[in-house]
């Protein structure tokens, strides 16, 4: 019996020539560790926590993707293994400690592991976004840049009252615009909450949208609220609406 272990991409790219004016991006889309990894250490029910995925933000993106016709580019791996929206430089990028839990298959790296797995992961996911955005420039069609992700209910013994967050720095009239499309404060939909953009602690707007003049945004969704079927679906659908009226 061949026990070969089959390995995913660590990228796949979903409807790669769709017509909308939005790329949509999910970096942390797959909790994923090949099994020479030994789960980093770590026991299932970790594995399954937001600490090494996103919950339900492959699912709102696939969904948001087919509705808007647009490209997605999901990563094949889990954040565990390096952060796909961290600089690799950040000490955030390949965590020993995540939220209050120790990583222990992340302690004590030499420097030939972090350069593999930035090789493995890292440069080929974001090699692909390049490619995405850069064809689409070249075209005249310029896109807006639009990150899928979730965020837990509870932070370190803090509710967040959030339903969403709407993630932006120099996008500052589209982030505001998608905020109030969705509904705004009255529907729980916040503006740089739970996080704050920050070169140091984030990749996705500041390179791929930023350093091109494009508009770009991180969406953050609950994920109480999307980590099953019908709400992943309903978030996507909400979504769906309020691009389109930004469009």
């Amino acid at each position: 019996m061949d026990r070969t272990e089959q390995l995913p991409p660590p990228v796949t790219i979903i409807n790669p020539a769709g017509a909308s004016p939005y790329v949509l991006i999910c970096e942390h889309a797959s909790r994923f560790i090949p099994a020479s990894y030994k789960g980093l250490g770590l026991n299932d029910h970790d594995l399954a926590r937001h600490i090494a995925w996103d919950i339900g933000a492959a699912d709102v993106a696939r969904a948001l993707s087919a509705h808007l016709d647009a490209p997605l580019v999901l990563a094949g791996y889990s954040r565990l293994l390096i952060d796909l929206n961290r600089p690799v430089a950040a000490l955030t990028s390949i965590p020993d400690v995540s939220e209050l839990t120790e990583i222990p298959g992340n302690r004590n790296l030499t420097r030939d592991e972090r350069e593999r797995r930035v090789q493995s992961y890292f440069t080929p996911f974001h090699a692909q976004v390049t490619g995405v955005i850069e064809g689409r420039v070249k075209a005249g069609k310029a896109p807006a840049i639009i990150a899928i992700h979730s965020f837990t209910p509870i932070f370190k013994g803090f509710s967040r009252p959030w339903h969403a967050g709407i993630l932006y720095r120099r996008s500052k009239e589209f982030g505001h615009r998608l905020a109030e499309a969705l509904g705004g404060a009255q529907k729980h939909i916040a503006e740089n909450e739970p996080y704050q953009i920050d070169d140091d602690s984030d990749y996705t707007v500041p390179v791929h949208g930023e350093a091109r003049g494009l508009d770009a945004v991180l969406v953050e969704i609950r994920q109480d609220l999307i980590g099953h079927v019908e709400g992943a679906k309903a978030w996507a659908e909400r979504l769906k609406h309020a691009l389109h009226a930004l469009s």
